[in-house]
């Protein structure tokens, strides 16, 4: 039988019970491990020391472990944990809950002056968020951007939508239930009431009712059987009368639960004190079993280390950006007060003049929403006033300006700038810290290089070719080389020419000035925010030969390469007009009256034109020569990859499409292990289009 990877919402039920015995413990420190394990140091005189174990990736858990079992603490503490640690800072655990009956538990910490709430999502691809005392998102391991919640720092959190609970369900709202149901008693009792699979045979074997028995041929005595084993369960649950086991199968384990099953009477069994003591106990011999099976090894996981600087610097970049857009759009706003001096003066001027005549707020905010009734101009700019805090929202050209209301427009204008100031200098420290993670990145690779120069040889046997089934294989060998072009987009084409992108406007302008030679040729869509692409002849600084052609298969996998990461695809649009010109007919130098935007270029001379180009990527994973992940056109991956998955414009974001491919290639390797180091959800994201996306079924 499969083993154990994730909790169930009957084990989280049990853990808040279980853990709610640690309120009012101290928190000591927090740590950061491999992005996906928390870990929370607490004490507390009636409880010694407590070590508490979040993990959320693979496997999904949450115990505590004895202290000298606990991992060594990382040498240089991550943001994430020194923010934690700084919010955290002399608190206290005040509740462990459970939302509804969902694989959610939250950790409440409270302080004289806040409280902060450490929220465990065990579903789906797992998440950590960091709330304040307002429910505002602080941090989170994971942004979420659904249709349904959105999950991003500064915003309010949102639980996914509640789940039915069926263990406080009254017995004619179960019957209910039950009765809309079309499928059998199991997976009615797994989906419907959300017990899973394994609950749900669970629940039938109590009652003595057939799994697969129709909802419509089960009895009123019966469906009574049900909800006693339900409530019994229900009540063991809540009173924390448990009786943990910990299950074997051929002497391995298998799965912990906070009650004996009757599901697994044929296993051999091992009762503890504590589920949470279950669930160590048997984490520790997943680990120790998996590492028996991959043979263990010695090697530092150096891929996964710069896959986290990567991932670092990546969101050190996107800060980056955030600050000088943020500091933009003050000035902007600053900008817009003055250019309607008199309609903001107006609005100020009437709170000013009422409040002088003593005028109560919610009386001035009715005036003004008569004002707007009539079509006065000051009136109807105006979108809030706020009597708590003496301010007033006006809305200009689509911004949102907050005005305080006892000031004029100079000052609420220089507010603003030096607000805009103020992040300028977020921005100024976000670059230092960007420039001290790349040394850090480097630092790795060295060590990287060091470690692999002092290798023996052993390992060139292993070299594959092309009979071996690398899916199937236990344990694939990473091999990996850093190549100039990694940063930007890139492809191989059929006939393994190099095609490169830009990512940005200046990744277009270094592609053009350093990298555009003679003999390659620039490719570009009408539409505008495409990548200047450049399908190369040779190396960098190399000579193309006077009789090179480039196949015109190439030329045709360059223009739909150029046409799926422009922003046709975040349109969601299917096709696009792509043209190619040779690189002397690129040029920075503008006619006269001509401006050219950075990241531009003017084309002088005639284009070969590529109309109504297809988009289309997949992305795959190579083996051999290198492994790593390669993403273009599909005529072009399908050769070069082990395995790949064509995507196609659709509605799940960059993010979340990229962990989706990831279980898919996870699923297909027999190597788990192999795809999470050299294929990650951030390194399949870097050859994914803009926007949105899905994957096409072949």
């Amino acid at each position: 039988m499969d083993r154990k990877r994730e909790l169930t919402s009957v084990d989280c039920a049990a853990l808040a019970g279980e853990l709610s015995q640690y309120t009012g413990a101290h928190h000591d420190k927090s740590y950061l491990y491999d992005d996906d394990l928390l870990r929370l140091k607490l004490s507390g005189p009636n409880f010694g020391r407590i070590e508490l174990l979040v993990q959320v990736d693979d496997p999904k858990r949450v115990h505590t472990m004895a202290p000298e079992r606990v991992p060594d603490a990382p040498e240089r503490p991550p943001n994430f944990a020194m923010m934690l640690r700084n919010r955290l800072d002399g608190s206290k655990l005040a509740a462990v809950e459970q939302f509804e009956f969902d694989r959610i538990l939250t950790f409440r910490f409270e302080r004289t002056d806040d409280h902060t709430t450490i929220v465990a999502e065990l579903f789906g691809d797992g998440n950590v968020v960091i709330l304040d005392e307002t429910d505002t998102v602080i941090d989170s391991f994971e942004t979420v951007r659904l249709q349904s919640r959105t999950v991003a720092p500064g915003g309010q959190y949102e639980f996914p939508e509640a789940r039915f609970n069926p263990l406080t369900v009254e017995y004619e709202d179960f019957l209910d239930r039950m009765s809309q149901s079309d499928a059998d008693v199991v997976r009615t009792l797994a989906t419907q009431l959300n017990f899973g699979g394994l609950y749900g045979e669970e629940l039938c074997s109590r009652a003595d009712v057939p799994y697969n028995q129709p909802i419509a041929d089960t009895t009123e005595a019966e469906f009574e059987a049900l909800y006693e084993s339900i409530t019994a369960l229900s009540e063991r649950l809540q009173a924390g009368d448990l009786d943990p086991r910990l299950y074997h199968e051929d002497e391995e384990p298998v799965d912990a639960t906070p009650v004996p099953l009757r599901e697994y009477d044929h296993l051999d069994s091992e009762r503890y004190d504590s589920f949470t003591a279950a669930l160590e106990a048997y984490f520790r011999e997943l680990d120790r079993a998996e590492d028996e099976q991959t043979g263990g090894s010695d090697r530092p996981d150096f891929q996964a280390e710069i896959e986290k600087q990567q991932r670092i610097i990546q969101q050190q970049e996107q800060a980056i950006e955030d600050f000088e857009a943020d500091a933009e759009r003050e000035r902007e706003r600053a900008q817009l007060l003055y250019a309607n001096y008199d309609l903001v003066d107006d609005v100020l001027s009437t709170i000013q003049d009422a409040r002088a005549a003593e005028t109560p707020w919610d009386e001035i905010e009715s005036t003004l929403e008569a004002g707007k009734e009539q079509g006065i101009p000051a009136a109807t700019a105006v979108r809030d006033v706020d009597g708590s805090r003496g301010t007033v929202t006006i809305e200009l050209e689509d911004h949102r300006i907050e005005l305080e209301a006892d000031t004029g427009v100079e000052k609420n204008a220089d507010r603003l700038y030096q607000e805009a100031k103020r992040i300028e200098a977020k921005k100024a420290g976000a670059e230092d810290a960007i420039a001290e993670t790349r040394e850090q990145l480097e630092a790795v690779k060295q060590r990287r290089e060091a470690w692999e120069a002092e290798e023996s040889e052993d390992g060139d046997d292993e070299q594959a070719d092309e009979d071996v089934d690398w899916l199937s294989r236990d344990s694939i060998p990473v091999r990996q080389s850093e190549t100039w072009y990694d940063r930007f987009r890139w492809f191989r084409t059929s006939d393994d020419f190099l095609v490169i992108g830009g990512r940005n406007a200046d990744h277009n302008e270094e592609l053009v000035k350093k990298y555009l030679d003679r003999g390659d040729l620039f490719f570009h869509t009408q539409a505008h925010g495409a990548p200047a692409t450049i399908l190369k002849a040779t190396g960098p600084s190399e000579a193309a030969p006077d009789d090179l052609t480039i196949p015109e298969r190439s030329r045709e996998e360059a223009a739909q390469f150029a046409v799926s990461y422009s922003t046709l695809w975040k349109d969601g649009k299917y096709a696009g007009d792509v043209y190619s010109v040779d690189s002397d007919q690129v040029t920075k130098t503008p006619e006269s009256g001509e401006y050219l935007e950075k990241g531009s270029f003017a084309i002088r001379g005639d284009r070969t034109y590529y109309d109504d180009t297809p988009v289309g990527v997949a992305v795959g994973i190579t083996c051999e020569p290198e492994t790593r992940v390669v993403g273009g056109p599909p005529s072009a991956i399908r050769d070069q990859a082990e395995t790949s998955i064509t995507v196609e414009p659709g509605r799940f974001a960059q993010n979340d499409i990229g962990k989706k491919l990831y279980r898919e290639f996870k699923g297909r390797f027999a190597d788990e292990t192999f795809v999470r180091k050299v294929a990650s959800p951030d390194l399949i994201q870097e050859f994914l289009p803009p926007g949105g996306s899905r994957m096409v079924e072949e």
